[in-house]
């Protein structure tokens, strides 16, 4: 189903039903002059305005819960999952094409019938762990739905349960690989690939699975909202596109589509009937690569990530705004000026939470509990700091991927 994707064709079959059912999708349109008729293909889209994901986020408040994005009756949705952001995403039957993509990536990535898959990504509140168990079910693959946490049972699943692949962050897969040493049992593991998201895979740890430890590795990049866009499974920094949703690398200024060698943000058309999201900008800046400007096919693009356009920061998998840590730790030790740091020591992240406050054992750790809650990110450790400069950043990321 995956094969010869018309993205222009999908694009015109969901732009009416959008524009008729979804007022969000009207009230944008209508405000850019633009009609339904007006998009005809991949290249019109640079009339309409790019949707940055933080006003996603502005709408969804304003108009709970979706924003006015949603283009069916609700009893058609089946999931709502509250996804990095925070935003809530409906699922319904409607959009096919993210099981595709799903099944797609794993298919490149080695994984088929037989294969038994630790599935570690989380099963709640986010969609990624329930997707690509289902797209594992799908390719007749035994799933062992593991979730986040616990490496200790883990460890014992992969060796009592003989499991052949893993889906899951880099970070923990290197985690639950050190602990099978530690206890004397990595001998007896039986890993032999690995489908990894959600967090940068830097080359050293690559060459780590794929030379010390023998296991493939098909690294996928994608948001909560849009499903998989990208697939690296050689090395290197360049990620192929996948056929579809439809994928833009734009100027920030302009929204303009820049040229190969280019940077700018990835925004996505997501082609869903049910919940269109058209030009949503993921705050995720990437180097365009494309072998015939104009005449290539999505599948034969590609684009190598090089960070991020807002303030937004992804720790261990989940994006963590300023706005979210400010609303947490203001529940402990209301109006404290407050920061975030991410660094990486070794191969995992370390999320350190600076708090303009007096030093305070007990607050530190409702801090640590009230961060959890809101961000589903365990904080390391809290600093309490004298002051934080009027203008210092809500996130700051420290972490080197060399």
């Amino acid at each position: 189903m995956t094969a010869n994707i018309d993205l222009d064709a999908r694009l015109r079959e969901m732009l009416p039903q959008a524009y008729e059912k979804a007022p969000a999708v009207r009230r944008r349109l209508d405000a850019a002059g633009i009609k339904p008729e007006d998009i005809r293909t991949r290249a019109d889209l640079e009339r309409v305005p790019v949707l940055p994901k933080d006003e996603l986020v502005r709408l969804q408040q304003e108009e709970p819960p979706f924003g006015g994005f949603l283009a069916v009756a609700p009893g058609e949705v089946r999931h709502i999952f509250f996804s990095p952001g925070p935003l809530y995403e409906p699922e319904t039957a409607d959009n096919e094409l993210l099981m595709e993509m799903a099944l797609l990536a794993l298919r490149k990535s080695g994984f088929a019938a037989g294969d038994i898959v630790l599935n570690s990504l989380s099963y709640h509140l986010v969609p990624a762990g329930l997707l690509l168990d289902r797209a594992l079910v799908e390719l007749r693959c035994t799933a062992v739905p593991g979730g986040v946490g616990n490496s200790e049972l883990q460890v014992k699943m992969l060796v009592d349960l003989g499991v052949t692949a893993y889906v899951g962050t880099p970070s923990f897969l290197m985690q639950l690989l050190g602990k099978a040493e530690e206890r004397g049992v990595k001998g007896r593991l039986q890993v032999e690939k690995a489908f990894v998201t959600a967090e940068p895979l830097p080359a050293s740890l690559r060459e780590r699975l794929v030379d010390e430890y023998g296991i493939s590795v098909g690294n996928a990049y994608g948001t909560a909202e849009l499903g998989f866009l990208a697939l690296n499974t050689t090395g290197g920094m360049q990620m192929e596109l996948l056929p579809a949703p439809i994928v833009e690398v734009v100027d920030t200024d302009t929204g303009r589509h820049v040229g190969p060698g280019e940077a700018g943000e990835v925004v996505v058309t997501n082609l869903d009937p049910a919940y269109p999201l058209i030009r949503l900008g993921t705050g995720d800046m990437a180097i365009h690569v494309d072998p015939a400007p104009g005449a290539s096919r999505q599948e034969e693009r590609a684009i190598i990530l090089v960070g991020r356009s807002g303030e937004a920061v992804k720790v261990r998998g989940m994006f963590v705004h300023p706005n979210q840590l400010r609303f947490a730790v203001g529940q402990v030790v209301p109006g404290a000026a407050v920061q975030g740091v991410v660094t990486r020591p070794e191969t995992r992240d370390v999320f350190t939470v600076r708090v303009a406050a007096p030093a305070d054992a007990s607050a530190a750790e409702g801090i640590k509990a009230a961060v959890q809650q809101v961000c589903r990110v365990r904080v390391d450790a809290v600093e309490f700091v004298e002051a934080l400069a009027a203008d210092a950043p809500g996130m700051v990321d420290e972490r080197s991927w060399d």
